[in-house]
């Protein structure tokens, strides 16, 4: 593939590498020694590329208990990603990194409404109306589904994986673990640092940093990035590339030191992201005569192979696009006994999502679905913490408020409508089964100027949501001894919500136009008549909603109050000063909901009870680390997002949300062992068995007892070497393999379209194995770097899902499909 030097972004960045480079001239001229690197245990100071020594295994300082600790001190499974582990595989988001963290799953094939995975545990549904079960929280502060739940990596110190409920630590739609992002905050140290990527399809990325002291209490950080790449499929009939990277970030800190004891971190974040819609494969081979009919109904024998087919979308205006903007203050004070933190966030933002819903650049079957939405939230929170030789102890209380507005849109045109008719058997009147086709021709036959085909068709469901939460919570760590601790934790969480549905008649403004003529001209009367029925009647047929059908022209609200007690306990023991085993019982919540395309659909909260034992252990001669957990966990009413045909057997299938009861057990183990110095080796590990314990899936089969589709066998192996003095420099190599299990199939599978479908061309729901390298080389004062690295070595493809909700049009298509191998080369420099 070509490397686009020539199109490399530069407007955005100049300044900014233009400084981050004036800097090294200007520290020349300013003290370095003038004040001591103050920064506090959320920051990572710069330090060399080269890898930890194994003297340094578990030594990573984390926050995940709501204090700062060594991660091996904490009795929770959780898996730390450093700057140096989202560097190694080239990560711009946390979907990149699924290879480290066995049994997290982000799908960020719609990157405005991601969805995440952890222990079996995701809500994949897209509305405003629910939450995810999984957290993901930025310096502390929660992010919105459609705003900051997947923003560019930017500044990142560390992102830390919690599995399992983290109700009392975290709080609400924390149910399957929560995912902590810990960026860098200013220090005292003048410095400036610029990376440019280039590679395979069009690969650009750059980023920028610019660190610099204000006197000796203040210090201001800003970094920012521009991601960019050409895309790796084109449309086989407009030429036009999707898979593009489009995504611009900036993120400003100031850092006051206002008194010895006080300190204020004001911070602002920018996220931009403007790509083409998703990739959805059509399945079934069609004629290039667009006004073709495709086969009905779609017989998987003849389905295409979605990794080698030709790619067509005609979605006009497709799109996944973002604006958001975030703001946070923090202000913590020390006292004698322990600190006062206050957190206050304002975020708000706009996102459209647009996509080809049918896979096919044929009109007979077009159509775009879509979710357009805006919103903001409120965020405060006031943490006390302390501690003594006796206990240490968190509190706090914490308020968020949310308004949020989303349009779901289908969008098709009377072509589209013909082909739901004919394939439904709806009773139209018509001898070949049509709405608009039999009077379009008729229409032609006599000559007349009146066209009934090729006009656009468009339904919608308005959104609109006002979310509060207010909670209370403490977490006690009492030290029993020099050896066993006893943790006690409780959160109360209090959900307000209220919900608007307004489904408004179709639009189709050119049809009715054109009705309105054949009304005033008599046609409609003679139409009518050869129909059986009366104009009025006819007319009113001609206007009724195909997919949105509930309550038109009718607004509709539900207000509900939801409240949860979440407990945690938590025994641990140090056998000796580097091993520890613990048992914990805790409880995750998440709020109920609602759905945005099901009027007056309410669902109750999510529940779930975690037992958990583990050992977390460091052998210093050995330089290896060994941790292991075991968990059982009972899951009630998890919300689940899942295709069911439409009511009227008539229309397009659509999403219903149904609660379900499930249970797991598994077993989770992570290895680094050093044996040499300058030699890493790693596992990580999971195996889970979940299954349903009570089921009755939307499309109303019995699923109780069987397997939930979570594979499983997950794992990563991981390896690198470093050479030293290489060229002036330090040499290093890594590898990183990632193995995720084939999808546990049940009676619901099929239709869901998540494995079992009886077709050769491809293998649904198989194995997967992924494989990355990369060689990298750092100057021996770590100011200068050169990298390159490879994702998806052996170009290992799979198709993740087929999308049924097009089957009644006779197209089914293909979607998550895995990207190409793709290989890239990275230049940095440091100041």
């Amino acid at each position: 593939m070509t490397i686009l030097v020539s199109k490399f972004p530069t407007g955005r960045l100049a300044a900014c590498i233009g400084l981050a480079c004036a800097s090294a001239w200007s520290s020349h001229a300013v003290a370095h020694g003038t004040a001591q690197d103050t920064a506090q245990p959320g920051t990572q100071p710069t330090t060399s590329a080269t890898p930890a020594k194994p003297t340094e295994l578990g030594k990573i300082t984390v926050t995940a208990q709501n204090r700062t600790q060594e991660m091996q001190q904490v009795p929770i499974a959780l898996n730390i990603l450093t700057a140096q582990n989202i560097d190694t595989v080239a990560a711009t988001d946390l979907s990149r990194l699924n290879l480290f963290v066995p049994g997290l799953v982000v799908d960020a094939t719609d990157p405005t409404q991601p969805t995440y995975r952890l222990r079996g545990i995701e809500t994949n549904d897209f509305g405003i109306g629910t939450d995810s079960a999984v957290g993901i929280y930025v310096n502390g502060v929660y992010q919105t589904r459609a705003g900051g739940a997947l923003m560019a990596l930017n500044d990142v110190a560390r992102v830390e994986v919690l599995k399992g409920p983290q109700g009392t630590l975290f709080g609400r739609n924390t149910a399957s673990g929560a995912i902590s992002i810990i960026t860098n905050e200013p220090t005292d140290k003048l410095e400036g640092k610029a990376r440019i990527r280039f590679g395979e399809y069009g690969r650009r990325y750059a980023d920028a940093l610019l660190n610099a002291p204000m006197g000796k209490d203040m210090a201001f950080r800003l970094s920012v990035l521009d991601n960019q790449s050409n895309g790796w499929l084109r449309d086989a009939a407009t030429g036009r590339h999707y898979g593009k990277d489009d995504e611009w970030g900036a993120r400003a800190v100031w850092r006051w030191n206002l008194t010895p004891d006080t300190r204020v971190l004001l911070s602002w974040d920018h996220d931009r992201l403007k790509q083409p819609s998703r990739i959805d494969m059509g399945l079934i081979p069609l004629s290039r005569d667009t006004h073709q009919r495709p086969p009905f109904p779609a017989n998987p024998a003849n389905f295409l192979d979605p990794l080698h087919a030709p790619f067509y979308n005609d979605s006009g205006d497709g799109r996944e696009a973002r604006q958001l903007n975030s703001g946070t203050l923090s202000i913590d004070h020390s006292f004698g006994w322990g600190s006062l933190t206050s957190t206050t966030n304002w975020t708000g933002y706009r996102m459209s999502h647009i996509e080809d819903g049918d896979g096919t650049d044929h009109i007979v079957s077009h159509l775009d679905t879509g979710v357009l939405g805006s919103g903001h939230t409120w965020y405060q929170e006031f943490k006390l913490t302390g501690n003594n030789d006796l206990l240490d102890w968190v509190s706090g209380v914490s308020y968020y408020q949310e308004q949020a507005r989303q349009t779901s849109l289908a969008r098709a045109t009377t072509d589209t409508v013909d082909t739901l008719a004919i394939h439904s058997g709806l009773p139209t009147g018509t001898p070949d089964g049509s709405v608009f086709g039999y009077f379009d021709s008729l229409l032609r036959s006599f000559g007349l100027p009146y066209r009934l085909l090729g006009d656009p068709w468009t339904e919608s469901v308005y959104n609109h949501g006002n979310f509060k939460s207010y909670a209370a919570y403490g977490d006690v760590i009492w030290h029993l001894s020099d050896r066993l601790n006893l943790t006690t934790g409780l959160r109360y969480t209090r959900d307000q919500k209220s919900f608007d549905w307004y489904t408004p008649s179709r639009y189709a403004p050119a049809l009715d136009h054109t009705l309105d003529q054949l009304d005033q001209a008599g046609v409609l009367a003679l139409a009518a008549q050869l129909a059986g029925t009366t104009p009025q009647r006819l007319r009113a047929g001609l206007s009724q909603n195909l997919v949105f059908t509930d309550a038109i022209g009718q607004q509709v609200q539900r207000r509900n109050r939801w409240s949860d007690v979440s407990p945690r306990l938590v025994l641990d023991y140090k056998f000796t000063p580097d091993v520890m085993g613990y048992a914990s019982l805790a409880k995750g919540y998440k709020a109920g909901g609602y759905n945005g395309v099901q009027v007056n659909s309410e669902f109750s909260p999510e529940k779930v009870w975690n037992l958990e034992t583990g050992v977390k252990s460091v052998f210093p001669d050995q330089h290896l680390l060994l941790n292991a957990s075991i968990y059982y966990y009972r899951y009630n009413n998890r919300q689940t997002l899942q295709l069911v045909p439409h009511t009227g057997g008539a229309g397009i299938p659509q999403y219903r949300v149904s609660n379900t009861n499930q249970e797991a057990k598994g077993l989770e183990l992570e290895a680094q062992w050093h044996p040499l110095d300058d030699l890493r080796l790693g596992f990580n590990g999971t195996y889970i068995d979940s299954k349903y314990r009570h089921a009755i899936a939307a499309s109303g089969i019995d699923i109780s007892g069987q397997p939930v589709d979570e594979p499983k066998i997950s794992y990563t192996l991981s390896a690198g070497f470093t050479w030293h003095g290489v060229i002036g420099g330090n040499l290093a190599f890594d590898a990183q393999y990632g193995y995720r299990g084939r999808t546990r199939c049940n009676a619901d599978s099929i239709y869901q379209g998540k494995c079992a479908v009886p077709t050769t061309a491809f293998d649904l729901g198989e194995a997967s194995r992924r494989t990355d390298l990369r060689l990298d080389w750092t100057s021996n004062n770590d100011r200068w770097g050169v990298g390159a690295y490879v994702n998806n070595l052996f170009n290992q493809r799979y198709v993740g899902t087929i999308n049924n909700v097009t089957a009644l049009l006779g197209t089914p298509y293909a979607e998550n499909i895995t990207p190409p191998r793709m290989w890239g080369i990275e230049l940095r420099a440091k100041f």
